[in-house]
């Protein structure tokens, strides 16, 4: 496949190449026109430029095999082998734990969180009212003295 590939890209740069020496060689429409001002031939002026001669068939070839080049390389470009298409990444790793060098599966050494601090029972927001007390806008706590 390697080789393919690289038969294609020297095939692309020569027809690159062959294109730009065939088209700096070409006579263009534009070296007519002033002499057909003044020589009378103004009938190639602005008309058919004629039948077509051996530079313009042999850049057109060079066109068709530098664009089916370009076409192919695309294609082999873009291509994937059915392994990466498949599977990515995370489908490929080992489902099970890391091990050490004895070969044993590593424990989980992280330490466990710190307990939260206790709060002692006399420093809670709001105490619970006891059950005959309790009623809109009662906090729980004893009723002032009269």
């Amino acid at each position: 496949m390697n080789v393919l590939f690289n038969l294609i890209v020297v095939l692309q740069v020569v027809s690159a190449l062959a294109i730009i020496g065939l088209v700096l060689v070409q006579h263009g429409k534009g070296a007519d026109m002033g002499a057909a001002f003044g020589s009378g031939a103004s009938g190639s002026l602005f008309g058919a430029s004629g039948s077509s001669n051996f530079l313009s068939k042999s850049t057109a070839i060079a066109a068709a095999i530098f664009f089916s080049a370009t076409l192919a390389l695309a294609y082999f470009g873009t291509s994937r082998p059915a392994a990466s298409v498949s599977g990515g990444v995370m489908e490929r790793a080992p489902a099970t734990a890391p091990a050490n060098n004895a070969g044993n599966a590593v424990p989980n050494t992280a330490p466990a969180p710190a307990a939260a601090p206790a709060v002692p029972a006399a420093t809670q927001d709001v105490p619970t009212a006891p059950a005959g007390q309790a009623g809109a806008g009662s906090t729980g706590a004893p009723a002032p003295a009269k």
